[in-house]
This record gives C-alpha cells, sequence and structure tokens, in this order.
C-alpha cells in the first residue's frame, strides 16, 4: 500500500495529468482518506430547473465529471426559497458525494427571511469555491414599455405606484432581492408576482402576463437577443462583455447601484479537507479555462473561483449586507 506522502504526491500530480488518466489518480488522491471519489457525486440545486443556478451547475458538473471519472449528477430539490434543498445538503453525510450549489439567495438572503432553519448557512457548510457572479438583468415585455431605459420606468412608477408588475422566481429569490433594492434606491412602488421558479415567471414574462423581472443573466439574455424581451439594464458597476450594448443601472441615473447574484459549492460541514481541496483545484481550472469561461460569459456570467477561505469570508459579508435590504424593505418568505 502507498504512504500516505505518496499519495498526496499523486494527488498533487493528478492535476498535470491527462483526463483519461483521472480515476486512477482519484484512486491515489483518495489513499487514507477512502477512494474518493469511487460512485456518483450528487450536486443538489435548491431550486427547479431552467433558473441560473441550474444552468451552472449543469455546465460545471459535466466538466467535473469528464475530469474526475465518475457521474456528477444534478438533482433540483426545489421549494420554500431554497431552504428544501439546502436543507438535504446541510444533514447530508460529510463524504464529498452531496454537494449544494448555492447562490446568494440560499446562504445570504434566506438566513434574514426565513426563522427557524436547522441550518446556519456559515457553520454548517464547508465552503468550496465561489463559482460564478451573474449581474442581473433588468427586461421588460416590448408589448409593455416598447422603449425608454431605467429613467423612463422609474418615472413611470412613480407616476402610477404599485401599477407595474414585477416577477421573480419566489418571495426571498435574488430577483425578488435586487428588485427591492432597486426599489429602496429609486423610491417606487411595484406589484411583485412570486411564482415557484424562475421558468414559470418567465413564460409568464414573454405571455406579457407580468411587465418586468431583474434577474441572472443566463435564462434572460437568450430571449433578449431573440427579440422577445428587452433589457433596461444590468445590475454590476461595468456592462456585460457578453451584452456590452447593454447599460448599467448605475449608469442610468442611479449611481452607486450594485445587486449581482452569485454562485458557489459548498458541502457539508467536516468534509475532509483533501476532498475540499480537490474540488477547489479543479472547479478553478474549469473555470479559467477556455472551455466554460467563454460559456460563462456568453450567458453574462462571470468566473470568480478563490479559495475556500475566502468563500467563507465573502458569505458572512453578503450575509450582512443583505439582510439589512430584508429588514428595510419588510420581506417576508411565502
Amino acid at each position: 500500500m502507498r504512504s500516505p506522502a505518496i499519495s498526496r504526491r499523486a494527488a498533487l500530480g493528478g492535476l498535470l495529468l491527462a483526463p483519461l488518466a483521472a480515476p486512477r489518480i482519484a484512486r491515489a488522491q483518495g489513499a487514507g482518506q477512502g477512494a474518493w471519489p469511487d460512485r456518483p457525486v450528487r450536486i443538489v440545486v435548491p431550486f427547479t430547473p431552467g433558473g441560473s443556478t441550474d444552468i451552472i451547475a449543469r455546465a460545471l458538473a459535466a466538466e467535473l465529471q469528464d475530469t474526475l471519472g465518475q457521474p456528477f449528477v444534478v438533482e433540483n430539490r426545489g421549494g420554500a426559497g431554497g431552504t428544501i434543498g439546502t436543507e438535504v445538503v446541510a444533514h447530508a453525510p460529510a463524504d464529498g458525494y452531496t454537494l449544494l450549489m448555492g447562490h446568494i439567495g440560499t446562504l445570504a438572503v434566506n438566513p434574514s427571511l426565513y426563522r427557524n432553519l436547522s441550518y446556519d448557512t456559515v457553520q454548517s457548510f464547508a465552503p468550496i469555491t465561489l463559482a460564478a457572479v451573474v449581474p442581473n438583468v433588468m427586461v421588460v415585455n416590448p408589448r409593455k414599455m416598447p422603449s425608454g431605459g431605467i429613467s423612463e420606468l422609474v418615472a413611470m412608477a412613480k407616476r402610477r405606484p404599485r401599477s407595474l408588475t414585477y416577477g421573480s422566481g419566489g418571495n426571498g429569490s435574488a430577483a425578488h432581492i435586487a428588485m427591492a433594492a432597486f426599489c429602496l434606491a429609486t423610491g417606487v412602488e411595484m406589484e411583485h408576482i412570486p411564482y415557484r421558479g424562475t421558468a414559470p415567471m418567465m413564460n409568464d414574462l414573454i405571455g406579457g402576463t407580468i411587465d418586468l423581472t431583474f434577474t441572472g443573466g443566463p435564462p434572460i439574455l437568450p430571449p433578449v437577443r431573440a427579440g422577445m424581451l428587452r433589457a433596461l439594464g444590468v445590475s454590476s458597476d461595468h456592462r456585460l462583455s457578453g451584452a456590452p450594448d447593454i447599460p448599467t443601472v448605475a449608469e442610468q441615473g442611479v449611481p452607486g447601484f450594485e445587486a449581482n447574484q452569485w454562485y458557489g459549492l459548498v458541502a457539508p460541514a467536516n468534509t475532509p479537507r483533501p476532498i475540499v481541496d480537490r474540488l477547489n483545484a479543479e472547479c478553478a481550472r474549469i473555470l479559467k479555462g477556455e472551455k466554460l469561461r467563454p460559456r460563462l460569459e456568453s450567458e453574462g456570467a462571470e468566473a470568480a473561483p478563490g479559495t475556500p477561505e475566502a468563500f467563507r469570508d465573502f458569505i458572512t459579508a453578503e450575509r450582512a449586507r443583505w439582510g439589512d435590504v430584508v429588514r428595510r424593505a419588510d420581506l417576508k418568505p411565502d
């Protein structure tokens, strides 16, 4: 049997070898911790299919599967603003075979929105890496608002308070929190229409049942490019490289405004550090690579890998920031 020192050297060397060698390398890396992965790994997405979290999780899962030689299966466990799927992972065995594709709502907003959660979004998880930052894109149904930008929308909303309707994937979702921040920043009131997921909300927006939404780029940009929706602005402090023609909200009369979604991979607390480090290294390589990074950018996402420690600090800071918005806007869950 190989010594632990040799096993560690094999693990590090494995990062430099071709993907076809991944199963053998994974076995060497896992010596002393159990062979990981030696069976399928599931990535829980705590939302219905079709939203940004699902799109990013599936793209990353496909690359991890090719690299590590075992299936990475995305499992959608939606409901209660993402708390159901998040709870599943928080209480799963800490063995590296159950991961969570968390995001701003599940890891930063929900602690302020939901009382009596059975988990803590910092203490109950082992952060692996921040994966991507996804600026929100405000879009309208072009039949409802055929022209104009953010300033015109604000003027319309002020003339007719609560007459405009905006959709989201549910109370406390990323789209809901982004629009709440926008309303606080501009002093307007709009009627929130929560849905059970991004996909049904998008169907109603395109169909004209609701007026607008302010959500992540991946599900938004394709219908914008097809002319089914019209983009008004992006929530980041810079224009998207994949959609440079869409101005920022900040440059349209709301200075300093920024309200981005973000996504990151976490595991149950106490997951062995060698597994966390292996996933962190592989995710960083994949997210910075020429195969996935351009795809993310074309869909309005920006790869943002970092260390597990940096991701933990980021989650803590975001909890404080968005908890303040929840309180000021008096947001309530379903």
